[in-house]
């Protein structure tokens, strides 16, 4: 829908559903277009389409927010458990750069199934009033698997080049930091079942965010902004170690992140970027006193968490407008770092390095970096293109190479994820 049409009027009824119902929330979405979002053991999915609407350019994020307090405003909700995830809720995913061709995009499912540790709960969403309580749909078993085997261990020029490009921008004091990224191209089988990747990833990655929209999945460990009970917190990674199988070599790894010069550099400018943006929205801002090593299963992160409480009422949206690019997934300074991605870098990002997630009717809600992902297209002559993304920080001083071994790393989930 045109974001500038009469926005409807939505009802959304939600209620408790018996835990052991949805233990395997994957099998109530579509196969080939599932909605997702799920962590360890809490998460949701979505069951068809209600509503689309789709944005472009600077004010991507602020034109969606509109257009959501407006059918907010106009909605009936039944919602007596008022949780996190329950009641009207729609799904969205942002392009990284004002300029990308890919488009931005809001989507209210007519169907929602969700839980938490020890309840479980489904909402039905309709432009007419609900009158017979909702129920869950059949369970769709999983189906066929060809997957593709993404090659994201060669040379690459391009990228190298890119890297050159960028330490060549900041030694002539252009930039402090830029963060290239790398694509990986490949395609799987029209009738290939995305549920399948979506499920390695949920099981290997309970620290992380493991989502899909539109073509757009993946799993992040890095959360934009969470607003839910009137709380709000957030995570910063930047700096990155590949994980080692033996475990001395392991802990040198993650000794080495935390005490390596470099590293913790990069990793104030994305902190910084974080509490610059987050400042005068938010209330109480409370930072970690040092970065941690992050553990996930294929690298070590530095990271940092923060907490706040809401100062002015704005949305999870517009918090995240307002962190929107951090210096993790951009530079520093951001714009001069945002044009000289779109200098060397010989792509458009898409969705990637931008954000995804969910919010509610009260502007509540969860956003992540979409990172460690791939964007599925739609069926061709039998076949999916995939693109898969990863990239890093460059500050001065970083080597080509061990940039681009460091993409290889962050490529690994979404790689291991789509494999045959």
């Amino acid at each position: 829908m045109n974001a500038d049409s009469v926005p409807p009027h939505l009802f959304a009824v939600t209620r408790p559903l018996p835990l052991e119902d949805v233990s395997r929330l994957l099998e109530y979405t579509d196969a080939q277009h599932p909605l997702a979002w799920i962590r360890d053991d809490r998460g949701c999915v979505g069951v068809g389409e209600l509503l689309r609407y789709d944005f472009f350019g600077e004010d991507r994020f602020a034109a969606a927010n509109d257009i959501w307090q407006k059918i907010s405003a106009l909605s009936t909700v039944d919602d007596p458990l008022n949780l996190p995830g329950t009641g009207l809720i729609t799904f969205g995913t942002f392009a990284f750069d004002a300029r990308s061709e890919a488009s931005s995009l809001l989507v209210v499912p007519r169907m929602v199934i969700a839980r938490n540790a020890t309840q479980a709960w489904i909402t039905e969403i309709s432009t007419t009033p609900i009158d017979d309580e909702p129920k869950l749909p059949e369970r769709q078993t999983e189906s066929s698997w060809r997957g593709t085997k993404l090659l994201t261990d060669l040379a690459d020029e391009a990228y190298l080049s890119g890297v050159r490009g960028a330490v060549a921008q900041i030694d002539r004091g252009e930039a402090e930091k830029i963060v290239m990224a790398r694509r990986v191209i490949s395609a799987i089988d029209a009738s290939d079942d995305l549920r399948i990747p979506l499920d390695r990833l949920a099981e290997r990655y309970t620290d992380c965010w493991t989502y899909a929209l539109d073509g757009m999945m993946g799993a992040s460990p890095e959360t934009l902004i969470r607003q839910t009970g009137g709380g709000i917190t957030a995570r910063v990674l930047a700096g990155t170690r590949g994980r080692r199988e033996d475990e001395l070599a392991d802990a040198r790894e993650r000794d080495e992140l935390l005490a390596n010069k470099k590293e913790q550099h990069e990793h104030v400018f994305a902190v910084q970027s974080v509490v610059t943006a987050l400042s005068p929205h938010v209330n109480d801002l409370q930072v970690s006193p040092e970065p941690f090593a992050l553990k996930l299963p294929n690298v070590w992160h530095l990271a940092t968490d923060f907490q706040a409480t809401p100062g002015d009422g704005v949305s999870s949206l517009e918090l995240t407008a307002a962190l929107h690019p951090t210096a993790a997934v951009a530079g520093t300074p951001t714009s001069d770092a945002i044009e000289a991605i779109y200098q060397l870098e010989p792509f458009d990002r898409a969705r990637y390095a931008g954000a995804i997630g969910w919010m509610n009717s009260h502007g509540d809600g969860e956003w992540v970096i979409a990172l460690r992902c791939a964007q599925i297209g739609e069926a061709v002559d039998g076949e999916r293109s995939v693109t898969a993304y990863a990239g890093g920080g460059i500050v001065a001083g970083s080597d080509p190479s061990h940039e681009l071994q460091e993409t290889v790393s962050k490529f690994r989930p979404i790689a291991e994820a789509l494999a045959p």
